[in-house]
């Protein structure tokens, strides 16, 4: 159908075919929101369900599972505990959600390894990167624009993932981070960076889709196509693991 997006019912990989006249009954795949604070989660599931996906909200005290799930995405909040990369906090430092942590590191180590499309935004590719090994800069100055819709330019990497899917070289991004990647995790390579050389979005090529963002694509889908994107190239790799038997 033309104009069709990832998440609608005839583009549905999950389509089931089911009595004697095959009667299609769809299928919505479902992807994996975490979450510390509830009020905070709606902008994430409302743009996964945008997307055609069914957010299932995933919070600390739940299992560690993603079993019925085909996706994940791990999203923004508190610092992450220093202590998971071998670091003392600062003290500007928020108090670490060490339940938390746990818990998305758990999802975010399982999805890698059932190579289950991930997309990780802002907390979410500081921990993509911790889980993989890395570390962070516990505070760097300029990428605190609370309410700032285009804060800074990035540079996306000619024949990345993410170039691929926003087919731009430059986009302007939001901005509300005080740490960032240092030492590169193992397997990921990095697809945009800021005009001052701060990570802007990680990637692993080894896997389907496995995309993190510094920035907050969730709050600007209905105005920047470019994060409107992001869902959908999301929600596609997740329709498409659906489709596996």
């Amino acid at each position: 159908m033309a104009g069709s997006r990832p998440g609608d019912g005839l583009n549905n990989p999950r389509a089931l075919r089911a009595g004697p006249l095959c009667h299609t009954v769809f299928v919505t795949p479902r992807a994996g929101v975490t979450y510390s604070i509830f009020r905070k989660l709606e902008a994430y599931a409302a743009a996964v369900r945008l997307a055609g996906v069914e957010p299932v909200p995933i919070a600390p005290g739940q299992p560690a599972s993603l079993a019925g799930l085909d996706g994940l995405v791990i999203t923004g909040g508190c610092d992450i505990d220093p202590a998971r990369y071998g670091q003392a906090p600062l003290a500007i430092n928020d108090e670490p959600d060490r339940d938390r942590d746990d818990l998305e590191a758990a999802l975010l180590s399982q999805a890698i390894e059932a190579d289950l499309p991930v997309f990780a935004i802002c907390r979410g590719l500081q921990l993509l990167n911790v889980v993989s090994r890395g570390t962070l800069k516990q505070d760097i100055p300029g990428h605190k624009a609370k309410g700032v819709a285009d804060a800074h330019p990035i540079a996306i990497r000619p024949g990345s993932k993410l170039g691929a899917v926003l087919n731009q070289t430059a986009i302007s991004v939001n901005s509300r981070h005080h740490q960032a990647v240092d030492r590169l995790g193992e397997g990921l390579v990095v697809s945009a960076e800021a005009p001052d050389g701060t990570v802007e979005a990680l990637e692993c090529p080894d896997k389907h889709f496995v995309l993190g963002v510094q920035w907050h694509p969730e709050d600007r889908v209905l105005t920047h196509p470019s994060d409107r994107k992001l869902f959908d190239a999301f929600a596609a790799a997740v329709f498409s693991r659906a489709a596996l038997p």
